[in-house]
């Protein structure tokens, strides 16, 4: 392990060029001759447009074409689709019902920011000017924005699906389930709702459409996670030309949390717009248009029961889910949430028995999708809440009885109820873990300290689990220069977690490559060949993983020639990286010997062809395509402690814990700072985040930060970070992904630590968030009951 290599605290090297100003972030880019392009969104969540006249719209200052629904019709534009729609039903054994978007509104629109038109104009100005010429007569319609009620069937979004319920899916055993049931001593059961949010991430989404005629081909500039599957799906879904015929490229990316996705409607309107205008066009979203304009989350509704033995062991578990998943389902990501991750319901319990049915809710709201944690802070959210409601029902405590279910050690490989193998981890030591480092056994006594000064205090706990880096291929490739340096190309893409520093110390672990004589790109189709993209904590794990094989490639090719430069037998060579790294880290040798030359020089005479042996091909670059074989599992133990004014509902959060297993850690920093934000994003959740629609109108009320409610600094107190990697051996670097741990385990941790504070009140049970105001409302009812 040299000064850069894996499990160093490296500082991040792309931050010098970030903080300096020196990045590229979509909205920085422009193009000679762009025009700019506006989207007139739907002002209703339900309504039929009875007339549309753009007459007076078309003949303002500036504008240059305004676009409809039926121009993108006509013109043959297709939608993205559900590849898995056929192996879905319906309750009633009917097939699954789903709509798509074309991109613009035609004949009706179902929720409030739904995109109408597109206005492209020589100035964004002019074409916000042009927009309020536009004369539309809407027919208003009843609408339905509350999951339950939608799911209930108040309203119909679509005549063809009355009752609003687009799909059943199943997982688990609902027999075996049922049979726990009913053999059980004590059944808990209890209703929990998980707010729908937004990610709100710094930048607001963009693009720039090109068209290039002498090509015959598009170029788009945009902020996505996953450039390769952008291009693929606009390429073969909605233009339907082959992919060499688009290229995305994606320069910095200001935060993506898994919103930043492939199906926006944007991405085709500005290739669809500049290729009838022979110019780019520019499209940039507003703060105050992103929460109508973009993909929501969560928004879930879950009836869960628990069952248990007579000595507290748990039996059974059978969880219903009511999942809102917005007006259309315009591809898979409109789904992925609802079903990925259910199997981590049974968490790191030995439940024997479970079963969950996720029945996906249309109603006139915005598209929901995968957002930081995507399903696991959802089903973390049920057990680590339910187990803390039957230990408050039954008398229990709710740290023993979480003990006497982990799953042991010796258990592990586990196969757990939904039929996810855990194949590493040492639960109990986790929990064991951070219940010390969290003082839990001295928190009576600061709970008694905190009455004397008339505040409730609280402590809660989770032990979340997740899926995570599912099988899928990821790419690196390894390309040496005639001068001896190095590039790296990465198929994942970079949205602000390090990926340049950490995918340099595993190249600089596997071949001593000094990090800053290594260039670093993603991002651009036509120059990295393939990538999946970055989401699901897959691109350490993945991605890393394509990177070692390439460099075990490099080695295999260096020691060849290396043999024939130092005149020995290739099998007599031996490659190692030195302690100090740089220039002079990974050198080839004569075993037993002092002879030896570094990788440098040999990838420099790879480009020499009188160095080269015969049948020797020239040149030093590899690629390296890895899919694992199974998911991972990150873990940990989450402990949160919270003080409550009980005048005025006041909630100050005091101290986080966490104790993670993310297996191997290449970068301690870089993970730390991982699950800092990643507990900081399920705060704002937990405690004061929300998207609100008016249940009559089905307007927005949460539009803006006036409304929608986002964490601080202060927010939250001191949070240590401590690990107990267990690393997987599903990948050869052991990684387990770290992306999304601290928000799975936050939500659970902080809503249990506000219950425990107001037990001693009688409050059992609140919904998050878990704002001031409805801690209030809770004291308040407990003490008038």
């Amino acid at each position: 392990m040299g000064q850069f290599g894996i499990g160093q605290p490296v500082r991040r090297f792309e931050d010098k060029r970030l903080l300096c100003g020196n990045g590229r972030f979509q909205n920085d880019v422009n193009l000679p001759g762009q025009t700019y392009g506006y989207v007139l969104r739907s002002p209703h969540a339900h309504a039929a447009i009875r007339r549309l006249d753009l007459s007076a719209a078309l003949k303002a200052p500036g504008v240059l074409a305004i676009y409809t629904g039926d121009d993108l019709a006509a013109a043959g534009m297709g939608t993205m689709g559900v590849p898995f729609a056929n192996n879905r039903k319906r309750p009633d054994g009917s097939p699954m019902f789903w709509r798509a978007h074309l991109g613009l509104a035609r004949e009706r629109v179902r929720y409030v920011g739904e995109p109408v038109l597109f206005i492209v104009a020589e100035s964004l100005a002019q074409a916000k000017d042009a927009a309020e010429l536009v004369d539309i007569d809407y027919e208003i319609l009843p609408s339905v924005t509350d999951t339950a009620e939608a799911a209930a069937g108040k309203h119909a979004l679509w005549e063809e699906c009355p009752d609003n319920i687009s799909n059943l899916f199943e997982s688990g055993n609902r027999a075996a389930a049922e049979a726990a049931l009913a053999k059980a001593a004590q059944i808990v059961k209890r209703r929990y709702v998980i707010s729908r949010v937004y990610a709100h991430f710094l930048e607001p989404r963009g693009a720039i459409g090109v068209w290039d005629p002498g090509e015959d081909r598009y170029t788009l500039y945009a902020d996505v996670q996953y450039p390769h599957r952008v291009r693929q799906a606009l390429a073969t879904r909605i233009f339907k030309i082959p992919e060499s015929r688009i290229r995305v490229i994606a320069g910095d990316v200001g935060g993506g949390f898994g919103t930043k996705g492939w199906q926006y409607p944007e991405h085709r309107l500005v290739l669809f717009a500049a290729k009838r205008l022979h110019r780019p066009v520019k499209w940039a979203c507003e703060r105050s248009e992103a929460i109508q304009a973009d993909e929501h989350a969560r928004d879930n509704i879950s009836e869960a029961e628990l069952a248990l033995d007579a000595n507290g062991k748990f039996l059974g578990l059978r969880v219903k889910t009511f999942a809102n998943v917005g007006a259309y389902i315009s591809s898979e990501r409109n789904l992925l949430a609802t079903f990925g991750n259910v199997g981590t319901l049974t968490g790191v319990y030995d439940i024997p028995a479970a079963h969950v049915a996720v029945l996906a809710v249309m109603a006139n709201t915005n598209g929901t999708a995968p957002y930081r944690g995507a399903g696991r802070p959802e089903a973390t959210y049920v057990i680590e809440r339910l187990i803390d409601d039957t230990a408050r029902e039954l008398g229990r405590d709710p740290v023993e009885l979480r003990r006497i279910n982990l799953i042991p050690p010796q258990k592990i490989p586990y196969k757990n109820a939904f039929g996810l193998n855990y194949d590493s981890g040492n639960f109990p030591a986790n929990q064991q873990k951070v219940l010390e480092l969290a003082d839990w056994a001295g928190f009576p006594k600061r709970r008694d300290e905190a009455k004397r000064r008339g505040k409730l205090r609280g402590i809660g706990i989770a032990n979340p689990i997740e899926k995570a880096a599912g099988p899928g291929q990821e790419f690196a490739e390894i390309r040496f220069h005639p001068s001896g340096n190095a590039m790296l190309l990465m198929g994942s893409k970079n949205q602000g977690q390090g990926h340049e520093t950490v995918f340099k110390q595993i190249l600089n672990e596997r071949l001593g490559l000094d990090p800053a004589e290594v260039q670093y790109i993603d991002g651009d189709t036509d120059r990295v060949a393939f990538g999946i993209g970055t989401n699901g904590s897959r691109s350490t794990v993945i991605g890393g993983s394509a990177l070692w094989m390439a460099a075990d490639k490099i080695i295999a090719k260096g020691k060849r020639l290396a043999a024939h430069l130092l005149e020995a037998a290739e099998a007599d060579i031996e490659f190692a990286v030195g302690e100090n790294g740089g220039d002079s880290g990974g050198n080839f040798a004569v075993a037993g010997t002092d002879r030896r030359i570094s990788i440098t020089e040999v990838a420099k005479a790879t480009f020499q062809i009188g160095r080269l042996p015969p049948g020797f091909e020239g040149g030093l670059f590899e690629t390296g395509t890895f899919a694992p074989a199974d998911n991972t599992y990150p873990n940990g133990s989450h402990v949160c402690e919270v003080e409550i004014d009980a005048e005025t509902g006041e909630l100050e959060i005091l101290n986080y814990v966490v104790v993670d297993d993310v297996g191997t850690v290449v970068n301690p920093i870089g993970l730390k700072g991982q699950i800092h934000g990643g507990v900081m994003q399920g705060l704002g959740q937990a405690v004061m985040e929300q998207v609100v629609y008016d249940r009559e109108s089905g307007q927005l009320l949460s539009g803006s930060f006036m409304d929608y409610a986002m964490p601080r600094a202060d927010d939250l107190g001191a949070i240590k970070v401590e690990s107990n990697p267990c690393p997987t051996k599903l990948n050869p670097i052991g990684a387990k992904g770290a992306g999304e741990a601290g928000t799975v385990g936050a939500l659970p941790a902080i809503v249990n630590a506000v219950l425990n504070a107001l037990a001693p009140l009688g409050v059992t049970h609140i919904e998050m968030p878990t704002t001031s105001q409805r801690i209030w409302q809770a004291i308040r009812k407990s003490r008038a009951a």
